[in-house]
């Protein structure tokens, strides 16, 4: 639904509430801003986004930064004039690439006495539940230690079911990980747009719920150091709001915005959060998995989960989907196909086709409607 007035979101002092009452803020830097127009890293504007973070850190905000920017970095040190093509370039370049990248960010916060340090993820380490709270453990150390965690995907080694995806949804995923008060994520456009290269297109300043109608309007970009586009920050978007976190998609080429931004200024677009914060396991369950099948369920067991919060019993699936075992995470869709909710099974496909099952398939513990 767009720029709903009446919804509490849009009533400018309440916007500006919520993103200026947010103490730990994500900050992803998409390589559209980080790099010029012969893709070589622009180090000026990197700078000034190093120093908008540097305001935010010493006024009290701890920041969490996503950079992209490591391949694009690679390829000017390797002298590629265009994004490669091949799994093991890119990775190469991704190699070479990071840590020019960080050392530009160490510089560059070094200058505003403040400290670096370089995260890089897999998929593995926000899956494994013990990785997973590791990994936020350790960024929490650095945040209590006045350091400010630059993120990225462990590129030069992962791969197909390894990767996160895009660092649009990586940025999403530390989020809901820490979790944090705001996300905010810094491209090469206004935010979302409406009629998009077109002379009536206008920004769409506040988004309460992502529908149809905000997916038909996201669509995807090429460049030759990217790979997201809008399409994919709407869908970080979702996972930040079902998280209960707030976001925003603003201009980073243009100064100021992310100051801008944190002192709760309509600028961007603004993603309203779902609601309450979900507890870390209920986050873990519903962002961090590639459900290994799906429990396709009818129409009772879909309204008994969604309307009143029962847990998932036997007699309400009507079929099967893919091969997990018992404690993997499933996908729990509808007749149509349509996922709406996620959750660890108990038993096994064959348990559960075979009629082995115990009543309860997957325990509202275990359970997150999407």
């Amino acid at each position: 639904m767009l720029d709903a007035p009446r919804c509490f979101c849009y009533q400018p002092c309440v916007r500006a509430k919520l993103l200026k009452d947010t103490p730990l803020v994500v900050v992803k830097l998409g390589s559209g801003i980080l790099t010029d127009a012969r893709n070589r890293l622009a180090t000026s504007r990197i700078k000034q986004l190093v120093g908008q973070i540097a305001r935010a850190r010493k006024a009290g905000r701890e920041v969490v930064v996503v950079s992209s920017g490591a391949v694009a970095a690679g390829m000017e040190a390797l002298g590629c004039a265009k994004r490669p093509a091949r799994l093991a370039e890119l990775q190469a370049c991704a190699a070479v690439g990071q840590s020019r990248l960080l050392a530009r960010y160490e510089e560059l916060f070094a200058a505003h006495d403040l400290q670096a340090a370089q995260v890089l993820l897999t998929h593995t380490d926000l899956q494994d539940h013990d990785r997973h709270l590791n990994a936020r453990n350790t960024l929490m150390a650095l945040l209590d230690r006045g350091v400010v965690p630059v993120i990225n995907q462990n590129d030069a080694v992962t791969f197909n079911e390894l990767t996160v995806g895009d660092n649009d949804k990586l940025s999403a995923l530390v989020a809901a990980l820490l979790p944090a008060d705001l996300l905010v994520q810094l491209t090469t456009v206004d935010g979302l747009i409406r009629n998009f290269g077109k002379p009536n297109a206008r920004l769409i300043s506040n988004v309460r719920e992502i529908d149809d109608t905000i997916r038909r309007l996201a669509r995807g970009t090429q460049s030759a150091t990217s790979i997201g586009g809008m399409a994919s920050k709407v869908a970080a978007a979702q996972i930040a709001a079902r998280a209960g976190i707030p976001m925003v998609i603003a201009n980073g080429v243009k100064r100021g915005q992310l100051t801008q931004v944190l002192a709760g200024e309509k600028v961007g677009t603004f993603f309203a959060p779902g609601g309450d914060k979900l507890k870390g396991r209920k986050r873990w369950i519903a962002f961090f998995h590639h459900p290994k099948g799906a429990l396709v369920v009818d129409d009772g067991a879909k309204a008994a989960l969604r309307e009143r919060g029962k847990s998932l019993l036997s007699m309400g699936i009507a079929g099967c989907e893919g091969e997990f075992a018992a404690g993997d995470v499933v996908q729990i869709c509808d007749g149509n196909g349509t996922g709406f909710a996620q959750g660890i099974a108990r038993y096994s496909r064959a348990e559960i086709e075979n009629g082995s099952a115990g009543k309860v398939v997957v325990r509202r513990d275990d359970l997150v409607i999407l």
